[in-house]
């Protein structure tokens, strides 16, 4: 069996080259285009060679690229009120802000998850689904005949970077404009459910 390269010896000088690399993919993605394992090593210094030995290709290197959010963290701080509403925005505005300033990699993430039959990047995850979730969890209470899984996808699938490249790119809007639509997006979706005329 084939040991991967960075799990043997000089453990941390290799997590610094290999965070090295992918901060250059960052970099090179803010300036636009999809950079390759090459481009990363020129931008980070460091040779083509050893870049190969951890980044394979270039998919390998875009996918390290997926901006992090320690997992299990929700988007709701401390103290969050109880009405789902407010708890709502609170979760929306953390999420477009996390959208808005990742939207290059995510974009990225985005043509990623788009090739058929290719190993699905975090992208597809679902962990959106599970701060709008805990966002909604107070309707368990008070409206038990809400699916709120259900409705927390319904939400996820007007706000995120599909919505926003299709917002920007086709809709022609600014990202400020961008980022209230979706924020009211979630909200319309959350009223209708809580209240169905």
């Amino acid at each position: 069996m084939e040991v991967p390269y960075e799990s043997t010896g000089r453990s941390r000088q290799k997590g610094r080259t290999r965070a090295a690399l992918v901060e250059a993919a960052h970099a090179l993605l803010a300036r636009g285009g999809a950079p390759t394992v090459e481009e990363a090593a020129a931008e980070a210094g460091i040779s083509r060679t050893t870049a190969y030995r951890y980044f394979p290709n270039q998919r390998a290197l875009l996918l390290a690229a997926y901006p992090e959010i320690e997992d299990g963290a929700g988007l709701l701080p401390a103290g969050a009120p109880a009405g789902p509403e407010a708890r709502l925005d609170l979760v929306m505005r953390e999420f477009i802000r996390f959208t808005v300033r990742w939207e290059p990699q995510l974009r990225a993430q985005l043509r990623l998850s788009l090739e058929p039959g290719a190993e699905q990047p975090v992208l597809r995850g679902g962990r959106a689904i599970r701060w709008i979730e805990e966002a909604l969890a107070p309707i368990a209470a008070t409206h038990p005949d809400v699916d709120v899984h259900g409705l927390a996808v319904a939400i996820r699938s007007a706000t995120g970077i599909e919505s926003l490249v299709w917002l920007t790119d086709i809709g022609g809007l600014d990202r400020d404009r961008a980022a209230e639509v979706l924020a009211a997006s979630a909200r319309a979706i959350l009223r209708a459910a809580l209240d169905p005329r």
